[in-house]
């Protein structure tokens, strides 16, 4: 009897399905995984740093009378409480909480005596706010922990952890069960484990989020201090915009007298040329002629250069989705592109979308060593987001003199955001934002670009 094939193909079948349940599964508790450690780094955090903050502003004030101590304590001890809470801040991210900075800028003149610095530091509401926070703060961090140690002992009970000792310890317990003195109870260790895993994992995400609402209470900036800050914004995204536009300006100024003028002018004067050897030499006239066709060609092809350059021509033929996909084909490396617009940003925002994506790209080209890109253009909620991502070597930052800094800016004058996501080893991801609301409606479709 000849015996049957062996099924490798069931196997392999077998070995997928349950790589894809694992996935799943992971997918499923990631995210209580995570908000477990990131709950001990903020507990860690919060009881470490508060109570101590606490303290030592306390002794800072109260040392005000004793020869004027406190004038200089309190300002250096405010600098290293708004470093603490500015990192909270920071961690507030990870539950979709950010908490804006309201701090009031130091006056010019707040360095250069100790009674003007602490003046600056005490009229700052965003102080007392920040040190009415602490202790309460310490409170609601420490309880975050709650969740890691959740997780951590039921992974005891789900390893068996608690039956090994049983085996090997006189006297131990686990759970309900303390000491557990039969077999019985160190096997039931393990669906108490899995019952405080779980738990652990569902509440730990609402313990973050808790947290940072209630600092949110008191580090949110206040009516007053958000239209402050909106004002300073506006000065120094003005002020930008008005740089960008002179450097602009003096750009075009410059290429038109380097380039264009220049041809121009020695068009000219081939032509008076030629118009003086046509009696007496045609056939040196002729040749001056040609040169003059052929200069008048290179202005042509400068001066549309130069307006591609202020406002790109297939913006205004192709729409913005039209004019991205162009910029994809142009790339040498495959680039997925996905618009998703039911109509037309205004042309300045349009204008600024553009540029920005070809400066991403060229940077993908330039920096990154990617093998594709992919960019995918929305609306939604009132704002135009652009994501320009690449599986390259990662490690990009707005401030290493990619250009990244110069989209910023450029987003910023029309009160536009960037993020860069860019670990070592890849992908780099950049998510621009520009408010904005679409006007008339398009009729091309999105589209792929590879």
């Amino acid at each position: 009897m000849v015996a049957p094939p062996i099924p490798v193909a069931p196997r392999a079948e077998n070995g997928a399905v349950d790589s894809s349940v694992r996935s799943v599964v992971w997918q499923q508790i990631r995210p209580g995984a995570l908000a477990a450690v990131q709950g001990l780094a903020v507990a860690l955090l919060s009881l470490t740093t508060n109570a101590l903050l606490f303290a030592l502003s306390v002794v800072s004030l109260a040392l005000i009378p004793v020869f004027g101590i406190g004038f200089a304590l309190f300002p250096a001890v405010t600098v290293l409480v708004r470093l603490s809470v500015g990192l909270q801040r920071r961690l507030s991210r990870w539950c979709a909480l950010p908490i804006a900075t309201p701090y009031r800028p130091m006056p010019a003149d707040a360095q250069l005596g100790t009674w003007k610095r602490f003046r600056w530091v005490v009229g700052d509401p965003a102080t007392w706010r920040d040190f009415a926070w602490l202790i309460p703060g310490a409170f609601t961090g420490g309880a975050c922990l709650l969740g890691f140690v959740l997780v951590a002992y039921g992974l005891e009970g789900v390893l068996f952890v608690p039956l090994v000792l049983y085996l090997n310890v006189d006297w131990y317990g686990y759970g309900v069960f303390w000491p557990m003195d039969n077999i019985g109870k160190a096997w039931l260790a393990a669906p108490q484990g899995w019952l405080l895993l779980f738990g652990g994992l569902a509440v730990a995400p609402w313990l973050g989020w808790l947290h940072f609402r209630f600092a949110g209470f008191f580090l949110t900036p206040t009516r007053a201090q958000e239209l402050a800050l909106r004002v300073r914004h506006l000065a120094a995204t003005r002020a930008d915009t008005i740089d960008t536009q002179a450097a602009e300006l003096r750009r075009i100024e410059r290429d038109l007298h380097d380039g264009a003028q220049a041809r121009l002018v020695a068009l000219r004067m081939s032509i008076g040329l030629a118009e003086k050897l046509l009696a007496d030499d045609p056939t040196a006239a002729q040749r001056l002629l040609t040169e003059a066709q052929e200069a008048s060609g290179h202005a042509l092809a400068e001066l549309r250069d130069l307006v591609r350059g202020i406002y790109p021509p297939v913006l205004a033929e192709r729409g913005l989705d039209g004019a991205v996909q162009a910029l994809a084909l142009a790339v040498p490396l495959p680039v997925d592109v996905d618009v998703r617009l039911p109509g037309s940003p205004p042309a300045a925002v349009e204008s600024a979308a553009y540029f920005a994506v070809a400066e991403v790209l060229t940077n993908v080209t330039k920096h990154s060593g990617a093998g594709r890109a992919w960019i995918r253009l929305a609306h939604h909620d009132g704002s135009l987001t652009l994501v320009v991502g690449d599986d390259g070597r990662g490690g990009a930052t707005p401030g290493a003199g990619t250009g990244l800094a110069g989209v910023r800016r450029r987003l910023a004058a029309f009160d536009g955001t960037m993020t860069v996501t860019s670990p070592p080893g890849g992908p780099t991801v950049v998510t621009m934002e520009l408010p904005c609301e679409l006007s008339s409606r398009r009729t091309s479709p999105s589209s792929g670009t590879g």
